[in-house]
This record gives C-alpha cells, sequence and structure tokens, in this order.
C-alpha cells in the first residue's frame, strides 16, 4: 500500500474477491483463522464490549468496535432474514482500521465477504481445540450463504473430509454441493438434521431464521460431538433445545454479549460457560475426553473482524487490490479548515 497519510485504501467487494481468489479461498481463511488465534492470545489487551445493536421487527444493524491500543477496528453489520425472501443479502458489512497514535482511518473494507471468510476460520479454530481428535465427518445444518465456507474451512484447518448437509429448503443444499462438487469432500444430502447428524463428529448449524428454533433436539446429540452454534446471534434467536446447553461443555467468545444473542439467553444468567480465549492460552482445558460433549456457541465478536481487517491490511502489502480514498482532509495550516475551502475555489 502506498504510504500516504491522506489517502485510505478501500478493497471493494470485486477487489475482494480478487485479492480471495488469487490467494486461494482456503488458504485465505487458513491464515485469517492464525491472526485469531493470534489476537485471542492477547485477548486481555483488547477494549471489549458487546456489539451496538439497534433492533427492529425486520432485522438488526450493528456496530462492532474494538481497540488493541495501537490499531482501532470497527464493523457495520446488518441481519435482516427476510431480506432473502426479497433476493437481498441476509448481511451485508463494511469495516474500518484506525491508528489510534492519529486517529486516522488506515484501511477501508467490504466486509460480507470477509466477515464470512473469518466467521468459518472461528468455527474452525473452535473446532481444532474443543473437537475430537480425528474428527473428520461435519453435519451442516442450514446450508445458507455460509455453508461452503464453513465445509472448507474446517476442511483446510481441521482435516474434515466428509460433510452431510441439511436444510429446511432443498435447493439450498443442492445449491452448497453444487458450489462444492471439486472440492475433493465427500457429498452427502441428507433428509433430515437426525439423518445429517448420525455419524458425524461436527455439527455446525448455520440457519437464519430470526426466532426461538430447536434445529437440534437433545436426543439426537451424542457423546463426543462437538457443536458450533453459529446461527444464533441476536436476542430471541436459538438454534439448540435447553437441554441440549445442560448437558453440554459451552465455550464462548465474549460472556456479556453471548448470554445476550447465543443460544445460552436460554439459561440462568449464572449458568457457567467457560471463554474459547482461555483454551487457546492453556488456562483451562478444552475437551477433557472423547465422551464428552462441547459446544462453541459463536455469535461473532469484534476482536475476529479485528483480526480479519489485520490480515487484510497485510495482505495488501503484496497486492495492488484496492483503490485510494481521499477520505482525510488535508488543509495547510490545521486550523484553517475554512480557508482550505475557500481555495478550492481556484480549481473549480
Amino acid at each position: 500500500m502506498k504510504d500516504d497519510l491522506n489517502l485510505v485504501p478501500f478493497v471493494s467487494v470485486e477487489n475482494m474477491m480478487r485479492l480471495v481468489l488469487s490467494r486461494g479461498i482456503e488458504d485465505c481463511m487458513a491464515e485469517i483463522a492464525e491472526y485469531i488465534e493470534e489476537d485471542f492470545r492477547r485477548w486481555p489487551l483488547f477494549d471489549k464490549t458487546p456489539r451496538v445493536a439497534s433492533h427492529s421487527s425486520e432485522g438488526v444493524i450493528e456496530l462492532m468496535p474494538t481497540s488493541d491500543g495501537i490499531d482501532y477496528g470497527f464493523k457495520y453489520v446488518n441481519g435482516h432474514p427476510k431480506n432473502m425472501r426479497e433476493g437481498l443479502q441476509t448481511v451485508t458489512a463494511f469495516g474500518l482500521l484506525a491508528s489510534v497514535e492519529t486517529g486516522y482511518p488506515v484501511l477501508l473494507s467490504e466486509m460480507t465477504v470477509l466477515t464470512a471468510l473469518r466467521t468459518a476460520a472461528t468455527s474452525a479454530v473452535a473446532t481444532k481445540y474443543l473437537a475430537r481428535k480425528g474428527a473428520s465427518t461435519l453435519a451442516l445444518i442450514g446450508n445458507g450463504a455460509q455453508s461452503e465456507f464453513q465445509a472448507l474451512a474446517l476442511r483446510k484447518i481441521c482435516g474434515i473430509g466428509s460433510v452431510r448437509f441439511y436444510d429446511v429448503d432443498p435447493q439450498a443444499t443442492r445449491k452448497a454441493m453444487r458450489n462444492l462438487e471439486n472440492s475433493g469432500l465427500n457429498l452427502v444430502a441428507c433428509a433430515s438434521p437426525e439423518e445429517a447428524i448420525e455419524g458425524a463428529d461436527v455439527v455446525t448449524t448455520c440457519t437464519a431464521d430470526k426466532q426461538y428454533a430447536t434445529i437440534l433436539t437433545d436426543n439426537m446429540v451424542g457423546a463426543g460431538l462437538h457443536i458450533n452454534a453459529i446461527g444464533g446471534d441476536c436476542p430471541g434467536k436459538t438454534e439448540l433445545h435447553r437441554d441440549i446447553l445442560l448437558r453440554s461443555d459451552i465455550y464462548v467468545e465474549y460472556p456479556p454479549q453471548t448470554r445476550i444473542e447465543g443460544d445460552i439467553q436460554q439459561l440462568d444468567a449464572d449458568h457457567p460457560v467457560k471463554e474459547l480465549w482461555q483454551v487457546l492460552t492453556g488456562e483451562i482445558a478444552g475437551r477433557v475426553d472423547d465422551r464428552a460433549i462441547t459446544l462453541f456457541d459463536g455469535v461473532g465478536f469484534a476482536i475476529e473482524d479485528f483480526s480479519a481487517l489485520r490480515w487484510l491490511r497485510d495482505a495488501l502489502k503484496t497486492s495492488e487490490r484496492y483503490v485510494n480514498l481521499d477520505m482525510i482532509a488535508d488543509p495547510d495550516d490545521p486550523r484553517d479548515l475554512f480557508g482550505m475551502v475557500q481555495r478550492e475555489k481556484q480549481r473549480m
């Protein structure tokens, strides 16, 4: 990237797609996972707050800020399940990285594609530390926009070789399997969630409907399973029966946010949960035995977006997949902003 404090690199959707394709989708998610692990290991350094959310009957609009004292980052993201019926994306996002020292933005980017990459990378990190060793089969319940990323990230990072698909809409399953037909994964379409889970080591639920739902019931979950529950991400939206939670070792990103938005909103406020970052640092154990049920109640947290933006900033050092935006006023005298505006008349 050009070293010019007055120009801000911007990565459009087109440039993001081309950057990711040039580097390889799976490789990008593996790289982002490394940045996430690095930042989770220095978790106490970050400013942390539940995301600032504006809820409506149609969906939610959120801001997700954080800082490590050197860089500041935030993401704007929406979640509108009804959009799909209108041919619109359920989730759209953009994000910004800025210098804490100057307050100047140093990167602006689309984050719809980038969020898909970091969400899958985060699931893979959780699975890497919580699933049984040798886990090879994934049940993917909910085959929408996130499903292919989940399958590829878990293959690349965790060694998953077989994926069993289920969605209430068979067209979604056909779409996902078509997109992954040359991936090298063994793909199986299933007629029910029970069929999908049969023989699975890992289950990822990533459904979109904004409602209290029971995608998995207690009798479906056997000993030794690892679950990534990533579809429940706002108040009033869940995927798992409460009894599953009571039987599971639960790991979360940031408890004050997950207790509001995750599947654990169904539990008492003092129900014990563990924080994923502590597993990565070795402060607490992950899976304790092969018969334990581990649950990653992932709602998405700002530090993961921060990690993804750090990855992107570094990736742009060897790529031209961005344009420079004139976003920062630069008067000759910092006190004379009005004069700068007036002098522009001479160039009009």
